[in-house]
């Protein structure tokens, strides 16, 4: 009998679908599929692929409510987060067909003829999405690959499989080729492995943990196999004294707590200048203390469950550890529910050490510790103290300090007076162990494409 996924509803625990798992051969016979589809969608005119992106991101539009009912269910997202994830892919499919005819090479002036660049599809990209945002993860690549005339090969998280399949869906009724876009469920170390050891895979997007990352970096070396890498974070959120403190204060929780903190852009280190500490968390205690934990289909619930038991587990685990081990740890918690389901509460951490683990390492649940600096030099110390380099916001009036400590803060995305780290229009990625590589933005076709150079002898 053929292994099967589990997905569980995260907020009830109540079994929801059962899914076949694809194997080893399940991707040979994709990765044959998706070849043959490719060469005919690579010769097609730009503005017929360009035409067929369009009427993909119509008909996601057209299933929206569907969509986003389908990741409450399977993942236990918020009605409104899981509502702004299914406008994502539509918006995203919207950007990269407008792409697909700007796809453009150059001239470059050389003496005796001319020379052009010419930027052709990889051939077939095997996308490995995550299970904290389902849907905008997984179009981030297949919308830009697909656009660039490259055939994409899905592999879902194993617990939120169910958005990916009806998506595949909706590609086919909109008119995409088939086997152009195939959605592969099944176990990261069987399915997931296969697609990145297959030598039929030009390239291999993840996004997951950094642990996983560099497994994957070191396997696609072997066949000199292009990565994209979106990784983990441990976000700084620096709040200066010359700040407005009440905007900051009102914006750090939802920072940290959005997607119940199963996040890599979370702004899980709060860092405020000794100065303003006191008042800051005067004003961050209550805020903390009256986010709503509940239902994710009820339309005030602005936190969900964590996805699954382990992820429960590993969570508390943390937080346990932290307020046992020092104490001078002291925990400000919010309200979850009781009963069924993997909830856990918003928690906010004071008193721990700087390297304490709760302080340095990505729990990627609803928690967050407050740590004080001295002055300028020392928030930036603090910001870059951890191997990640995702995400981080920056709270100062005073736009010399922001601008210098924009430059200094070592991550790939930044905001002043906000904590938007996403946006499809610009690029996406993070330094050191937060990955490899740029996703979204005017360059995300390019990253599907080779370049190729042709030199044209004009002399007699």
């Amino acid at each position: 009998m053929p292994h099967e996924l589990h997905v569980l509803n995260p907020a009830t625990e109540e079994l929801v679908a059962t899914v076949p798992a694809a194997g080893p051969a399940d991707v040979d016979t994709a990765v044959a599929l998706a070849t043959e589809a490719q060469r005919s969608w690579a010769a097609a005119a730009p503005a017929d692929r360009a035409r067929v992106l369009r009427r993909f991101a119509a008909t996601v539009d057209a299933h929206l409510e569907e969509l986003a009912l389908l990741e409450v269910r399977e993942a236990g997202h918020t009605l409104g987060n899981a509502r702004w994830e299914a406008g994502n892919v539509r918006d995203l499919l919207d950007y990269a067909a407008g792409g697909a005819e700007r796809l453009n090479g150059r001239q470059i002036p050389v003496p005796g003829g001319l020379d052009i660049t010419i930027l052709e599809p990889l051939g077939v990209v095997g996308v490995i999405a995550p299970w904290n945002f389902p849907m905008p993860i997984a179009a981030w690549a297949t919308a830009p690959a697909l656009a660039a005339g490259n055939a994409v090969i899905l592999k879902p998280a194993e617990t939120t499989p169910l958005t990916a399949l009806r998506l595949a869906e909706l590609a086919l009724e909109a008119g995409l080729p088939e086997h152009l876009f195939q959605v592969l469920p099944g176990e990261g170390p069987v399915a997931g492995n296969a697609l990145v050891e297959h030598p039929g895979i030009a390239k291999i997007v993840f996004t997951g943990s950094t642990r996983v990352g560099k497994q994957i970096m070191a396997k696609a070396a072997g066949q000199v196999k292009r990565v994209t890498l979106e990784l983990g974070g441990k976000s700084p959120n620096i709040v200066f004294a010359d700040a407005d403190l009440e905007a900051a204060a009102a914006a750090a929780p939802m920072a940290f707590l959005d997607n119940s903190g199963q996040d890599c852009c979370a702004r899980t280190r709060i860092l405020v200048q000794r100065q303003a500490y006191d008042r800051f968390l005067e004003l961050l205690t209550p805020a903390i203390e009256e986010i709503v934990v509940g239902d994710p289909r009820d339309e005030r619930t602005q936190m969900g469950p964590l996805i699954s038991r382990a992820q429960l587990d590993r969570v508390r685990s943390y937080v346990d550890g932290a307020t046992e081990n020092s104490p001078t740890v002291e925990a400000v918690r919010g309200k979850a529910p009781e009963g069924p389901g993997f909830w856990f509460p918003p928690t906010l951490l004071t008193g721990l050490a700087e390297d304490a683990p709760c302080a340095v390492e990505e729990v990627f649940g609803p928690v967050a510790v407050v740590l004080p600096f001295e002055d300028e030099a020392d928030a930036i110390r603090l910001a870059n103290a951890t191997p990640y380099g995702l995400s981080g916001s920056i709270w100062t009036r005073d736009v010399g300090r922001a601008l210098r400590a924009s430059r200094a803060v070592r991550a790939g995305n930044l905001s002043v007076n906000s904590h938007s780290s996403v946006r499809y229009w610009t690029p996406f990625g993070g330094f050191g162990q937060s990955g490899l590589g740029r996703e979204l933005g005017p360059d995300a076709l390019t990253a599907f494409t080779e370049t190729k150079n042709v030199f044209i002898s004009t002399e007699a």
